[in-house]
């Protein structure tokens, strides 16, 4: 890739003006997860993070982010976009948040590589997440910084992330033994270092199925939250129970990501379908009604966020 191409931030300021997505002082469908965050921060509740893995729950997230009037956040994981396709991707989203009158942000969820995280970008990505917990502190500070170097200048927001979060995710996989939580002063050190906006923390949750229900550490959260004045995001939420994520909401998390109760609901009820119509082959038939029983659990996940009637 072509280092001075990767190091303009103009060059991306014109493949954005290029696609639509900012025309000089207007913002156009996409709106980056800062504002969000910034504005649920304030009124003391959480944006709903959800995983897009095809075009059915893109619809599913876009429909019941406008029942609820909630703003939302839909986010693709570098295996989505391996899957799919990263202009299917954007493609689908950007057609999702012309469709609605709710704030729509595309983010990318666990960027553990850098060119990765400039394609994103460059596709017209709002937002990108670069996720190097795995990585020693110093270093992970510094390729945060070089993610923030060329999102910064466009308005693309990033996320970091400090502390291992345990279990699987896609391609992104993290033994329970190397599970760690995030240092109350590590974090204050890292947001000094770069002036990230926000940033995912490990206070005890998983990635993927838990076998047992977690315990979250509210006072690791506490603590964070008075040391660092940005919102803080909470991935690996599927699976904590409601009232443990809504006090955990009121201790300062902003962002809620959930991907594996999405998976479970919508297979969960194409493997109904296809048991009570095993006949059936129009996937339609099938899809369609996955797609609504998506929608219910996506709306009763933002009134528990409590961001429903925010956008």
């Amino acid at each position: 890739m072509n280092k001075g191409v990767i190091f303009c931030p103009w060059f991306f300021v014109y493949k954005l003006i290029e696609k639509n997505i900012i025309r000089g002082d207007i913002t156009m469908a996409l709106v980056s997860v800062d504002e969000l965050l910034s504005r649920a921060q304030e009124r003391t509740y959480a944006v709903g993070a959800f995983n897009a893995n095809n075009m059915e729950i893109i619809q599913a997230i876009a429909k019941a982010a406008e029942l609820e009037n909630s703003p939302v956040i839909m986010q693709a994981s570098q295996g989505a976009i391996s899957y799919a396709g990263l202009d299917y991707i954007t493609g689908m989203v950007e057609i999702a948040a012309e469709s609605v009158k709710v704030p729509i942000a595309l983010h990318l969820d666990h960027g553990t590589d850098f060119d990765q995280v400039v394609r994103c970008i460059r596709s017209g990505f709002s937002s990108v997440m670069y996720d190097g917990s795995k990585l020693p502190l110093e270093e992970n500070i510094a390729m945060t910084n070089k993610v923030l170097d060329i999102a910064r200048p466009i308005g693309v927001s990033v996320e970091a992330e400090l502390g291992k979060i345990g279990g699987t995710e896609d391609n992104v996989h993290v033994d329970e033994k190397e599970a760690m939580y995030t240092d109350p002063e590590e974090a204050r050190y890292f947001v000094e270092k770069t002036g990230i906006k926000s940033l995912a923390i490990a206070i005890g949750t998983a990635h993927g199925q838990y076998k047992g229900e977690p315990k979250l550490d509210y006072g690791r959260l506490e603590k964070i939250k008075s040391m660092i004045n940005i919102p803080i995001v909470l991935h690996g939420s599927s699976g904590v129970p409601d009232e443990a994520v809504q006090k955990a909401v009121k201790l300062g998390i902003c962002k809620v990501n959930i991907d594996t109760n999405i998976r479970e609901a919508f297979v969960g009820e194409m493997r109904r379908v296809i048991a009570e119509k095993p006949a059936e082959i129009d996937p339609r038939k099938i899809l369609g009604p996955a797609r609504e029983v998506t929608v219910e659990l996506i709306r009763q996940k933002m009134r528990v966020f409590g961001s429903s009637g925010q956008a």
